[in-house]
């Protein structure tokens, strides 16, 4: 049984908020490569939350760019987010992996200035899909 699009939707917006505590939590450890990733997670979740809950069957890719610009085919405005959000993409695995930098470990390599920035992107995907995106309970 396929599932209802808008809670499938939901269901990937819910934990995309999720992840951004997460990443909030990590931030306040000071754990700053993991805060950027879960970040990164947040707002990409949302956005294939969004585009699942449009009727998106399968929605690939990591790229919060690219899946605005699969969001802007619904909605025009997913373009402008895109860019302003894209600086995400780099703490896809840079974060997580030592081959993922020129040299030294992720854990070395952010800091509480690139945790905030990640924090605040995130954040601004997360609004921006919630207010497309209704979740039972928080409805206005």
């Amino acid at each position: 049984m396929r599932p209802i699009p808008e809670q499938e939707g939901q269901r990937w917006l819910q934990q995309a908020m999720r992840d951004l505590d997460d990443a909030r939590y990590a931030f306040a450890g000071q754990r700053h490569n993991l805060t950027c990733f879960l970040a990164q997670q947040a707002a990409e979740k949302a956005l294939k939350g969004y585009l699942y809950a449009q009727g998106a069957e399968m929605v690939w890719g990591h790229s919060v760019r690219e899946l605005c610009t699969d969001a802007s085919a619904v909605d025009e405005a997913f373009a402008t987010l895109g860019r302003e959000v894209a600086p995400l993409d780099q703490y896809y695995i840079p974060t997580r992996y030592p081959n993922g930098l020129p040299g030294g470990l992720p854990f070395e390599a952010y800091n509480a200035t690139d945790s905030e920035r990640a924090l605040n992107l995130a954040q601004q995907v997360l609004d921006f899909v919630q207010k497309r995106l209704v979740i039972p309970g928080e409805e206005e």
